[in-house]
């Protein structure tokens, strides 16, 4: 017989605690191996496509495209051991008529804990690239069959129904939801409030939001954390429209308002705290790059790889770091200390249809600028196609950022929370310069370095940018650092 197994959004690191469904990879009724990959998710970080643990026929998936789905609810139900004919319909599990499973639905057990013969039923993975994850011995709990299933929906509220895929009293409207809620009713006045999560609770706490006024999306009416954060929004809008009211402003005709979540909010958060915490400063000073550029074109050889300027300047900053240290750091509010860091991990800013995101380069220090330059055009390669895992997005010590090609020239921008530094590079373009004593047309960039001012002071600051400024206008000085 069949074990109907289900697969929750797993824990994806970096602290991510929910992800957007971007596109589902497989049908209700499709055989899935393990480790195929079944849903691909879009988090505040990257675009990760998330692979099933269990190898069988798909009996039900939750969620349609763009909804939001936090860590630890359910994705989809997987039929173990049957055959596609097993499954009685879309949306359906073997054995039921209604969307609900009769058989016994074991919860996933931790390592050594079943028998030889299901080692086959799942690979413990949690997704793809992070290790695996063997999750603690939990009871087993049976689904209700048909028959039970209105009993259990009629002791707790019911979701809202919907037309757009999402569940309907635990029933699936379009394939992609089955089965009923297995969260934790909690009495509250005059209705009994379906709340399992302790973080739920104290969203609604911190926003003065009655719990019984909110309808749970989840099964059996679980509410969800997107439900009361819905709900907190919408009571936001409605203090606001009455604030208006009151002021007899009115509403905005064509306002248009965009969510700050994903990858925009993940940035916006991060913009905030930069400036809420640390006390930044900018230098900045313009630089004769023309022998920079003679440089690249003379190591641009025909059959060589190419080498590319960015490249060149990520090596100029990881020597300076070396003359530096004190600049690869990061302050511990909490400790109060300033912790210096052995190695360069060098973020870049690039931009993408999806907004802002800075992936890093492991280990510049360490590396050619042949490497560099390949390291950095795989990177961006990536981020472009949205494939850049939350470990290429995180754990940057400095950032480069050549805003140069929007075509500006300086910038003060914010540094990238918790590092310490951050150098700017502007537009390379032709100018009127004093060089060797006589008035020429030259190449000339502007470089603006923004630190820490908690981490140096100004000494530090502007021997770091002179020492790059002089490494631009005179490549050779690299050598001394090979």
């Amino acid at each position: 017989m069949a074990v109907v197994r289900e697969f929750t959004l797993p824990d994806l690191g970096e602290g991510l605690t929910e992800a957007v469904i971007v596109q589902w990879l497989v049908e209700v009724g499709e055989v899935v191996a393990v480790d195929q990959p079944v849903v691909e998710v879009e988090t505040a970080k990257a675009m990760v496509e998330v692979p099933c643990p269990y190898g069988g026929v798909v009996t039900a998936r939750f969620g349609a495209a763009g909804t939001e789905v936090p860590v630890g609810a359910p994705l989809v139900t997987v039929a173990v051991g049957a055959a596609p004919e097993d499954s009685a319909g879309r949306g359906s599990a073997p054995g039921s008529a209604n969307g609900s499973a009769s058989v016994a639905v074991p919860a996933d057990p931790a390592p050594g804990a079943e028998g030889a013969g299901t080692d086959a039923a799942g690979s413990g993975n949690v997704l793809v690239g992070y290790g695996t994850s063997g999750a603690a011995a939990r009871r087993r709990r049976i689904l209700p069959s048909s028959a039970e299933a209105p009993a259990r929906r009629s002791a707790t509220p019911a979701p809202p129904a919907t037309t757009n895929g999402t569940a309907t009293n635990g029933t699936a409207t379009n394939g992609t939801a089955t089965g009923d809620a297995a969260g934790t009713a909690v009495a509250d006045g005059s209705r009994t409030v379906a709340v399992i999560s302790p973080l739920v609770r104290r969203i609604a706490r911190e926003h003065d939001l009655d719990l019984r006024e909110v309808r749970g999306s989840g099964r059996d009416g679980l509410i969800l954390r997107t439900d009361v954060e819905s709900a907190v929004r919408a009571l936001g809008e409605r203090q606001s429209a009455a604030a208006r009211t009151a002021d007899a402003a009115g509403p905005v005709p064509g306002e248009e308002r965009i969510p700050l979540k994903g990858l925009r909010g993940a940035a916006a958060e991060k913009f905030s705290r930069s400036r809420r915490e640390i006390p930044d400063a900018t230098c900045w000073v313009d630089a004769d790059a023309t022998d920079l550029l003679a440089t690249r074109r003379a190591m641009n050889v025909p059959g060589a790889p190419k080498v590319s300027l960015l490249a060149l300047l990520a090596r100029i900053c990881t020597a300076a770091l070396a003359r530096y240290p004190e600049l690869n750091a990061t302050v511990d509010t909490a400790a109060q200390e300033i912790v210096r860091l052995p190695a360069v991990h060098l973020g870049f800013a690039a931009q993408t249809d999806r907004g802002l995101v800075v992936p890093v380069v492991r280990d510049a220090q360490g590396r050619t600028v042949e490497q560099l330059s390949a390291e950095i055009a795989r990177l961006t390669d990536a981020a472009r196609a949205g494939k850049l895992s939350p470990a290429e997005l995180s754990r940057g010590t400095f950032t480069l950022n050549n805003y140069g090609v929007f075509g500006v020239d300086g910038s003060t921008p914010i540094l990238n929370h918790p590092e310490a530094a951050m150098l700017g590079v502007g537009r390379i373009a032709a100018k009127p310069w004093v060089h060797d004593g006589e008035l020429a047309v030259r190449e000339v960039v502007q470089l603006s370095f923004t630190f820490d001012h908690r981490v140096c002071d100004g000494g530090i600051a502007g021997g770091f940018l002179r020492y790059v400024a002089d490494c631009v206008e005179q490549p050779a000085l690299l050598l001394r650092s090979l």
